[in-house]
């Protein structure tokens, strides 16, 4: 799943170099953690977070039913998250 992520952030991200990847499995989530240089959010969000939306949505469905959940958080190189996924892990 993380290849699809990569895929899907590379075709966006003018600095490719410079995009980081954290997934931490927990409970009942494994989360995706993307960390982008500022240069690149506005491009990896899209206007009114449609990309990241449609990359929740596209991640969502390639995943198995009975498998673990990914949330995917979106977050500037400095550590600020900009874009999260709105789900808890209790939800």
């Amino acid at each position: 799943m993380l290849d699809l992520i990569k895929y899907i952030v590379n075709q966006f991200a003018e600095d490719k170099e410079n995009v980081e990847y954290t997934e931490t499995e927990k409970e009942r989530v494994i989360e995706v953690v993307i960390t982008l240089p500022s240069s690149d959010m506005g491009k990896v969000i899209g206007k009114q977070g449609k990309i990241a939306k449609a990359m929740r949505t596209i991640v969502r469905a390639a995943t198995p039913k009975n498998s673990k959940r990914y949330v995917v958080e979106i977050r500037e190189k400095d550590g600020d998250t900009v874009d999260t996924d709105g789900e808890t892990e209790a939800e």
